[in-house]
């Protein structure tokens, strides 16, 4: 029985530190600059001798855990068809990630394996006394949740962005109004929203202004932002300035128009939500409200009763 609980031990830290080192690996930082960094690095300091001190003036993280990482997700690759890698390219940009799919693959296997073996000597090691068909599906069920985490988890972190963009769109679309009735262009109103907010939408619009300056046109790098984002509104408010710009309509216009849209919007899903509180409620009250109630009023006579039946009884 020792035995088995050391291996127990050895099997839950080695999950816990291979989980560590897949969450470091794969982890993104939205603050980070790779670029300036390095060249921070070197503004004041004299140009490495060899690769050897460029090489170990990286973090642990870039100089091992990455690279094993890029080595496990070309050997998923392999075995990933094309369409599932798009698909998870396209979740990825949605989720708003600077993450590779071939990672997140071998994120899913990992995870996949490492909850499947976690199964298996906990049902089937640790506890020898539970029946073989039991621990094969606890087993199994921790094979199934490895794999399917992943995916939960991307998709939770979408509908999150999706929803911070779709608040942060009215407040970004006066801003844009403002700045264009005070005679500023479009992308230099947008380059406002850029500076004054800290927001995917805000990000959005640098990223955009930044292709715009390496020669791409701007309907398709606002067509583009409203693929990687998925978000109707967002999608709606593209398409009017895309053909206001092409029909040569009043760019102004055209922004407090949308803008009143989306305040109408916004307030409509406010009431939406005010609607279905009742609702919501009716579960929390029939569950542990009213049971509370109940003990309350009527406890104290339940006692009463029972104590005069006894008494009756006994004469």
């Amino acid at each position: 029985m020792d035995s088995q609980v050391l291996v127990l031990v050895f099997v839950v830290v080695g999950m816990a530190v291979f989980g560590g080192l897949v969450y470091v690996g794969v982890r993104e930082d939205k603050g980070r600059d790779p670029l300036q960094e390095r060249l921070q690095e070197y503004d004041d300091k004299e140009l490495p001798a060899s690769l050897e001190e460029i090489e170990l003036s990286l973090s642990f993280r870039d100089r091992v855990i990455l690279p094993i990482m890029r080595q496990v997700a070309k050997v998923s690759t392999r075995f990933t068809p094309q369409k599932q890698l798009e698909d998870a390219r396209h979740q990825i940009e949605l989720a708003g990630m600077n993450l590779d799919p071939a990672t997140f693959f071998a994120m899913r296997i990992a995870l996949t394996i490492a909850f499947g073996l976690g199964a298996f000597f906990i049902f089937f090691v640790n506890s020898p006394s539970t029946p073989r068909t039991t621990a094969l599906l606890y087993t199994l069920g921790g094979v199934g949740l490895g794999y399917i985490f992943p995916p939960m988890w991307l998709s939770s972190k979408i509908k999150r962005r999706q929803e911070n963009i779709w608040r942060a769109l009215p407040d970004a679309l006066d801003l844009l109004v403002i700045c264009v009735e005070a005679g500023l262009g479009f992308d230099m109103a947008m380059g406002k929203v850029y500076e004054k907010w800290d927001n995917e939408l805000s990000i959005s619009f640098g990223r955009i202004l930044r292709e715009i300056q390496l020669g791409k046109m701007r309907r398709d790098a606002l067509r583009d932002m409203a693929n990687r984002m998925d978000v109707p509104d967002i999608t709606a408010f593209v398409a009017a300035i895309i053909q206001a710009d092409q029909l040569g309509v009043s760019m102004a216009k055209i922004l407090r128009i949308q803008a009143d849209q989306m305040r109408v919007k916004r307030r409509q899903k406010a009431q939406e939500k005010a609607h279905q509180a009742p609702v919501k409620m009716m579960i929390p009250m029939v569950f542990l409200i009213f049971p509370s109630i109940w003990i309350v009023l009527l406890g104290p006579s339940l006692i009463i009763l029972f104590g005069s039946s006894e008494v009756n009884a006994v004469f």
